[in-house]
């Protein structure tokens, strides 16, 4: 029985992170943090996110330094460690690299929106939508790289979310055009970002609009996912909407099922189409009937 933190490394909100854990149970790393005065909002599914100013005090009481790779190891033989793919604060190195690959030079806006995709409230417009999404992309246009316009209006498509739909694009939109701007990026661009976004309130983007279908295909990806990952995703949606009545949310979902599935075409690009149609008009269709 113990417990262990790897070395201080992890960036974000302006400092680095260790992460904490026990090779046992969560009851005893639980017990361990919190003689350590450490919050019970730093827990992560199945380690604390401890700052680099606590490292020391962890030493102190009674922690086992580790390097990061022995301490993954050590979580993994627990049986405690929960995928990244299901814990959104863990994606944050990975979407950071993949910011500073998009738009080298403006880390801070990065982590801005990591925070926005980050929030509490959200559950399946987080930041493991958000990587969804771009990796959707990367399949739609391999062996190219998606238009970096494409790319950033991804980033910011659900950057301002309260669940008001329609309300959240515009605001989403106007938040690209605004610190786009202030990161020097031409005005064309920054226009063509937030026009993407807007497209993603309807995904009904014009016939001869590549990058609209692209960025459309790549947002509704999920709807073409194996029924395991769509039970997951109707769950995250429900979790999003928790402060509407079951009746209300039932009567909402079923207008947007049936606007999905008026939609013609769902997907746009023939790649799209081969990937996900099928398995998306079924699963639309039973969450239906």
């Amino acid at each position: 029985m113990a417990v262990y933190v790897d070395p201080p490394l992890w960036p974000a909100h302006g400092t680095v992170f260790s992460h904490l854990v026990s090779d046992t149970s969560l009851d005893e790393l639980h017990a361990f943090a919190k003689a350590a005065g450490i919050p019970e909002r730093a827990f992560d599914g199945d380690h604390y996110d401890v700052p680099e100013r606590r490292y020391q005090d962890l030493l102190s009481a009674g922690a086992v330094p580790v390097e990061a790779r022995i301490l993954v190891r050590k979580l993994i033989a627990s049986g405690l460690r929960i995928p990244a793919r299901e814990r959104s604060k863990a994606l944050t190195v990975p979407l950071l690299e993949r910011w500073n690959s998009t738009l080298p030079g403006h880390e801070e806006l990065g982590f801005e929106l990591l925070e926005r995709w980050g929030e509490e409230h959200r559950k399946y417009h987080s930041r493991t939508h958000l990587l969804a999404v771009l990796e959707a992309l990367d399949v739609l246009t391999d062996p190219a790289l998606p238009a970096r316009s494409v790319t950033l209006a991804a980033w910011f498509h659900d950057a301002v979310y309260e669940g008001v739909a329609g309300q959240d694009e515009e605001e989403s939109a106007k938040l690209a055009e605004d610190r786009l701007a202030i990161a020097g990026l031409p005005e064309s661009v920054a226009d063509e970002v937030a026009r993407l976004v807007r497209l993603t309130s309807t995904h009904s983007p014009a016939p001869d609009d590549h990058a609209g279908a692209l960025l459309c295909d790549a947002d509704l990806s999920i709807l073409g996912a194996e029924p395991a990952a769509y039970a997951r995703y109707l769950t995250a949606v429900r979790d999003d909407y928790a402060h509407v009545s079951d009746p209300d949310f039932a009567a909402g979902r079923a207008a947007v099922v049936r606007q999905l599935l008026a939609l013609d075409p769902l997907f746009h690009s023939e790649r799209a189409k081969s990937l996900w149609l099928d398995a998306a008009r079924r699963n639309l269709e039973a969450e239906l009937s």
